[in-house]
């Protein structure tokens, strides 16, 4: 009899919702070597069924990492790691081009996950280091970052949170103070859940009736047949717009079941006073500290550390830049963190470009993620130009947004294009054929922009 071969989206399906009753299991332990093992021998098999001897990648990432960290020190690691990091993704991506077997797509996921990670920890013992000789800061300011924010990992440590399995396949990111502190909670059984995973998981169903309903009528594959080029110009125009409907569905869904995998196991749970932001996690140090005193039943709980999207921003919000930051927010938060706030003074007109460069590197080696994020800077450009020209207060200013929100989520249809096709020639073959209307319309918005003066209001600004 033969073996039914499961399709990438149903192999993660199967694997969400095999985790999370496990997340439950470690949110019920008091005790932090349990929760450790747990949730390393789950990373590991999941990563061994799924990846099989390709889970070599992230064995040779992770020990090579934790010898830089020792050989190059605090004050040089998050270099050395970010450049073994991605120099490594680059290789496990082109290792077939010398006679490797290529990665499959899952094995792909989780050595994406752990690049984030193993650079991430370089650069969070990097400011551990810098944080005990800054000079600015009270004793008790440095007392209470030191318990809250400092981090001082093993070996043994950094292979735990590398193989941990919250979040190996799709996310969401999170640091290691982040890890250590849901495996240090020695009272994290008392912590509600339920309420903040039901908000997150109701959304699921409508998604699923989505991405099925438009996956059954439409397919990227017939982008890529010589027949779709055939059809009117009006059809092919319009035929990105369900493509990137099917494309956020399917984003949404693993990323929101994911997010609730991480609430079940109390990850990134933090007291609401203590102001925890994406991926950072807390920002008031002493409200934490305050609350860690009383009882668990005292306190009010929230996950805005793993939260990992926000869909009424990625929808609805009218800005480019307000969208790109509600969509897959913890890796907006890597990025920031340890790209663009790190770029020197000298390159900082090329900061946006930069980042936007690493996060396609990230993504993949295919054209079309480059082709996609080129477009980012224009886009951004052009509508932070035509706002401070044209956009004035009351009800004008309401339809300037419902237009712009318009014109937003086009941009975004058109970008999607490259993400779905991938290839150079695909790619290039669909934008010519709607007469590459987006990189016209970009570059239109942003000589009109810079051509209409300001306003005397923004003058003031500069």
């Amino acid at each position: 009899m033969e073996l039914v071969e499961l399709s990438d989206d149903v192999i993660y399906c199967i694997i969400l919702l095999v985790s999370i009753p496990i997340a439950h299991v470690v949110k019920l332990c008091n005790n932090s070597f349990t929760k450790k093992a747990i949730c390393t021998a789950m990373g590991v098999s999941i990563a061994c069924i799924t990846c099989r001897w390709h889970i070599f990648h992230s064995i040779v990432t992770t020990l090579i990492s934790c010898i830089l960290i020792k050989i190059s020190g605090p004050r040089k690691c998050h270099t050395y790691l970010f450049f073994w990091g991605f120099g490594y993704l680059l290789f496990f991506r082109t290792c077939h081009y010398i006679g490797l077997p290529q990665a499959p797509a899952l094995s792909n996921a989780v050595q994406l996950l752990l690049t984030l990670r193993m650079v991430g920890i370089g650069f969070e013992i990097h400011d551990t280091h810098t944080s005990s000789k800054r000079e600015d800061c009270s004793s008790e300011e440095m007392a209470l970052k030191k318990k809250y924010q400092e981090v001082n990992p093993s070996s043994i440590d950094i292979i735990l949170y590398a193989y941990c399995f919250l979040g190996q396949f799709t996310g969401p990111y999170y640091k290691y103070r982040t890890y250590i502190d849901m495996i240090n909670n020695d009272r994290s059984a008392d912590i509600p859940t339920l309420d903040a995973f039901v908000s997150r998981m109701k959304a699921v169903p409508f998604l699923i009736v989505i991405f099925v309903g438009f996956s059954y009528f439409f397919s990227i594959h017939y982008v890529e047949s010589g027949e779709f080029f055939t059809r009117s110009f009006l059809f092919r125009l319009f035929y990105m717009v369900p493509m990137f409907t099917i494309f956020r569905a399917r984003m949404y869904i693993a990323w929101l079941v994911s997010e609730c995998m991480s609430m079940a196991s109390t990850l990134g749970a933090y007291p609401v006073q203590c102001k925890a932001r994406c991926g950072k996690g807390p920002t008031d140090l002493a409200a934490l500290d305050e609350a860690n005193s009383k009882d668990v039943k005292e306190i009010k709980y929230d996950f805005e550390t793993i939260h990992n999207l926000d869909i009424y921003g990625c929808d609805l919000a009218p800005r480019v830049r307000d969208g790109l930051r509600s969509w897959n927010m913890t890796v907006q938060y890597w990025l920031a963190s340890c790209v663009h706030h790190r770029v020197p003074k000298s390159l900082a007109p090329f900061k946006v470009a930069i980042t936007m460069a690493v996060s396609a590197f990230w993504h993949g080696v295919h054209p079309g993620y480059y082709l996609s994020f080129g477009l980012v800077p224009i886009f951004v450009a052009a509508e932070d130009r035509m706002v401070r020209v044209f956009r004035k207060e009351g009800d004008a200013g309401k339809m300037f947004d419902w237009i712009n929100w318009f014109l937003k989520m086009r941009a975004f249809d058109y970008m999607c294009m490259g993400f779905l096709l991938l290839r150079l020639d695909y790619t290039l073959a669909y934008w010519h054929s709607v007469y590459f209307i987006g990189h016209i319309m970009g570059v239109i918005f942003l000589v009109i922009g810079r051509l209409k003066p300001l306003p005397k209001s923004e003058k003031k600004k500069e």
